[in-house]
């Protein structure tokens, strides 16, 4: 399994909306490579040592993109307008370029969502990818007491990372943090309910939900649910009965 090392935190953070949503693979020819470091420059340099001029690259095992959800305004808004696609990476570097200049979690808006999902899924039931899938959820539900910032970081690197399942279960679709009033909540979408696996496919989600757990750094009496993307629409809410608990 890849591990992604922890960078220092940034001296400053800039507002998300500064990052342009779904970015082209070509930069215009006006603009400047600031990712690249000069072509005839020998010294090797990863994004730890220049921030700006890295000209190393770790690749992932899996390219990810980066979404948000707008808060609501509350004018009959269509989802689609406020789940936004942010910007793909495939390589440690260009997660920590992307990390140090959006908002931190704590920062956001008050239902506002980050989802980092692997590219080419939407973070939607109604995705292709996710329509048979569930979720383990956790809420924290002080939100004072808990660094969120540092959860939702340890999860992402544990995503990208491919920590979170080995490498044959092909369950994990992203992970997402919401911001609400009274609590935080953590989400790690799977690609099925576990049907179809008989007790094989119940022991992969539930491995998978105990390294969740693991990544949140949730106490052994603090329990992790399960349940279908399914059953929570039918019920009208995320919190729908739980299917495993660990």
């Amino acid at each position: 399994m890849a591990e992604v090392a922890p960078a220092p935190n940034p001296q400053q953070q800039v507002p998300l909306d500064t990052i342009p949503i779904s970015p082209s693979d070509k930069m215009s020819s006006g603009e400047q490579n600031t990712s690249t470091a000069p072509t005839n420059d020998s010294e090797i340099r990863t994004v730890f040592d220049d921030p700006e001029n890295f000209n190393v690259k770790h690749p992932l095992m899996n390219t990810w993109t980066l979404w948000f959800t707008k808060p609501p305004s509350g004018k009959g808004d269509n989802w689609n307008e406020l789940l936004k696609e942010v910007i793909s990476f495939d390589s440690v570097e260009e997660f920590w370029g992307i990390y140090n200049n959006i908002t931190p979690t704590s920062d956001l808006a008050l239902k506002s969502d980050y989802h980092l999902f692997k590219k080419g899924v939407r973070p939607e039931w109604e995705d292709t990818q996710n329509k048979h899938g569930g979720k383990w959820a956790f809420q924290f539900k002080d939100k004072k007491s808990i660094n969120i910032d540092a959860l939702w970081l340890h999860v992402m690197l544990a995503a990208i990372g491919e920590n979170l399942e080995d490498e044959d279960d092909k369950e994990v679709m992203g992970v997402v943090v919401n911001v609400r009033r009274g609590f935080y909540r953590i989400g790690l979408w799977t690609r099925t309910v576990g049907k179809g696996r008989g007790d094989q496919g119940k022991q992969v989600l539930e491995k998978i939900g105990r390294r969740f757990k693991q990544a949140l750094q949730l106490k052994e009496t603090e329990m992790v649910e399960f349940s279908g993307h399914t059953d929570a629409a039918q019920a009208g809410s995320t919190r729908a009965k739980a299917k495993f608990i660990v």
